[in-house]
This record gives structure tokens, C-alpha cells and sequence, in this order.
């Protein structure tokens, strides 16, 4: 039964359908509040009693390290599904999302690097967190390099689907690094089971900033599918239609 639900909405065809209608909602609304948000926490938010003015870059910083771990979750739980029910639209999500992760990553490790500068006097420490972040970002370079080295696809994304779910161990290394490592990031500011250690007019932006990025990055990601999808589809007659 299961299976059968996902083939039935999981098609190629289908899945181009839905998020052409969505896109321009998620776009319109998502620049609409990171703008807010970014505005919100630039210009209307206290300095910060220790950290002055360079704190502001959180509004960019957290998002994207937020994004660049979520993207790599979706991509293991797409992995699964193509390994368990042989979803090739899944598949093409994989290689879709990876360089927009990467993208994420790489944002996260450079405004880490400069919030670094003020806070800890050195743009880059070989820190438990810095470093994990650092090899999700070779990762997802990898992963793409090693798709794109295949010159059958669907071998490609067997092999893929595969490194990707054993990769997935460094997602809650990052997550708890700083618990279980003696690092120089400070522990997690919200939490589930924890009040947030954040006064609420730096957080409350900090909200909007991860759910508009959120949305733009979500966008992303159906532009990057739909690129990958039309081209291993493109011989499909359905195809042509769309077009």
C-alpha cells in the first residue's frame, strides 16, 4: 500500500506539475520575509552586551548552517526511499540538492569565518564544529563529482543513494560537537527542552531569517530538479508536452 502511494504521486510528471504551480507563492513570500527579516535584525535589534554589532551576521550564519544540514537529512531520506521502492524521482531529488547544499555549506563555513574574526580573533580554529561542517562540504562535492564521474545513470545513483546514507553519520557529529567536544562555538542558543538563551528581539528575526531562507533555498532546489529531471526525462514524450 505504501508503495503503491508513493509511485502514484512520485512521478516525474506529477512531481513538475505541483511545484510549478507553488514556486512563485514559496519565491514571492520567502524573499518577502528573509528581506523583513534580514532589515529586522540589521537595524532594529539591540547591540549585544558582549559581542557588539558582529553578532548581526547570525541572521545569515545560523540559516544557512541550519539549510546545509537539513539538505543533507532530505537527502538521506530520499536515498532510502529510492534503495526501498526504487523512486527514480527520488533519485534525481539527490543529485539535485547536492550542489545547493553545498552552496549552503560553503555560506556557512565563510560567515563563520568572518564572525570569527571579531569573536575569537581568527577567521578559522580547527575546531570539532568547523571541521565536521567542513567535511559535509567536501561531501557534498564528492558526491556530485562521483555521479557525474559515472556514465550510466542509473548505476550512478545506486552508488550514490548508498554513500550518501552512510554519510549521513556526520549530520548529528556537527549537531553534537560542541557537547562532546571542547570547541570554541558556544552550545546550542534554542533548544527543544530548553528555554532559548536568546533575548526574544534577536530571535524572533533570527525565526524569519531561517524561514525565509528556508523558502528561497527551497526554491533552489526545484529549479535544480527540474534542470535534472527534463534532462534524464528528455526522451520521454511528456516531456516534449511540458516543454
Amino acid at each position: 500500500m505504501i508503495k503503491k502511494f508513493i509511485h502514484q504521486f512520485a512521478s516525474p510528471k506529477t512531481y513538475l506539475k505541483q511545484v510549478d504551480k507553488a514556486y512563485s507563492y514559496i519565491f514571492f513570500i520567502s524573499l518577502s520575509i528573509y528581506l523583513i527579516a534580514i532589515f529586522w535584525g540589521l537595524f532594529l535589534t539591540p547591540e549585544d552586551f558582549v559581542q557588539g554589532h558582529s553578532y548581526r551576521i547570525i541572521y545569515l550564519h545560523v540559516p544557512a548552517s541550519f539549510i546545509s544540514q537539513s539538505l543533507y537529512l532530505g537527502m538521506a531520506f530520499a536515498s532510502a526511499i529510492f534503495l526501498i521502492w526504487k523512486v527514480k524521482l527520488s533519485a534525481y531529488l539527490v543529485r539535485s540538492i547536492a550542489p545547493i547544499g553545498a552552496m549552503t555549506t560553503f555560506i556557512a563555513l565563510v560567515s563563520g569565518s568572518i564572525w570569527g574574526i571579531p569573536t575569537w580573533g581568527t577567521w578559522w580554529a580547527w575546531d570539532a564544529r568547523i571541521i565536521s561542517t567542513l567535511i559535509l562540504f567536501i561531501m557534498y562535492l564528492g558526491l556530485i563529482s562521483l555521479h557525474d564521474s559515472f556514465t550510466n545513470n542509473e548505476k550512478a545513483d545506486k552508488f550514490l543513494a548508498i554513500l550518501v546514507l552512510v554519510g549521513s553519520v556526520n549530520i548529528p557529529i556537527i549537531k553534537m560537537s560542541v557537547e562532546w567536544w571542547s570547541t570554541l562555538h558556544q552550545s546550542a542558543s534554542i533548544t527543544i527542552t530548553q528555554k532559548p538563551a536568546i533575548d526574544p528581539s534577536m530571535l524572533y528575526p533570527l525565526f524569519a531569517s531561517v524561514i525565509g531562507f528556508t523558502g528561497l533555498v527551497i526554491c533552489l532546489v526545484i529549479l535544480s530538479s527540474k534542470f535534472h529531471i527534463l534532462n534524464r526525462e528528455r526522451n520521454k514524450s511528456w516531456v516534449r508536452d511540458y516543454v
